[in-house]
């Protein structure tokens, strides 16, 4: 996997972009990899529910569960589906809005200096191991392109919003990823 320095668009993956993003503050270089879940219809894998969410397009009349979120404006930098293809909705050069109200080490505001990393799944299942293969194929890009993510940290959405947030749930497994990174 491969970044294109020059835009932030990683190389030879679908790209869908979204309109949910803007410049990070002067300054600011992402520093953090938060990871996250999602699945649209909740528990439902596969359907366009993500793609529509990130660009605003979400038909509030195809799923109840749409009437209470298609107007949030939300985005992330990149998507990992269950069959482990990758989407990436926002150049790694701009600021995804995935993270919400949220602090990291008592620093506020995690999107001025993080990139999201959506894997399609659940709280309460198990993400696939080829979801994980990409995770750790894409954390090793960023890190090789990015001087300030060499040494970033991998932090789930539920760590930077605790009581807010609860993704990407206990049944992510840190240490399959930790030892994918080592190999």
């Amino acid at each position: 996997m491969r970044i294109n320095l020059a835009t932030g668009w990683l190389e030879a993956v679908r790209r869908v972009e979204s309109p949910n993003y803007d410049e990070r503050p002067a300054g600011c270089d992402p520093e953090l990899i938060v990871i996250h879940g999602i699945s649209l219809p909740p528990g439902e894998f596969g359907g366009p529910g993500i793609d529509q969410l990130f660009c605003n397009a979400l038909d509030p009349l195809s799923h109840p569960y749409y009437q209470e979120i298609c107007h949030l404006r939300v985005s992330s930098h990149a998507l990992i589906s269950r069959c482990g293809e990758v989407t990436q909705y926002v150049s790694f050069r701009y600021r995804a809005w995935h993270a919400g109200e949220s602090s990291y080490c008592g620093r506020s505001a995690c999107n001025d200096f993080s990139v999201g990393i959506e894997l399609e799944g659940t709280d309460d299942s198990g993400y696939e191991a080829l979801q994980y293969e990409r995770l750790a194929q894409l954390v090793r890009a960023l890190r090789q392109a990015y001087a300030s993510l060499q040494r970033a940290e991998l932090v789930g959405h539920s760590d930077i919003a605790p009581g807010r947030k609860t993704d990407p749930g206990p049944h992510f497994n840190w240490e399959t990823l930790e030892q994918l990174l080592l190999a």
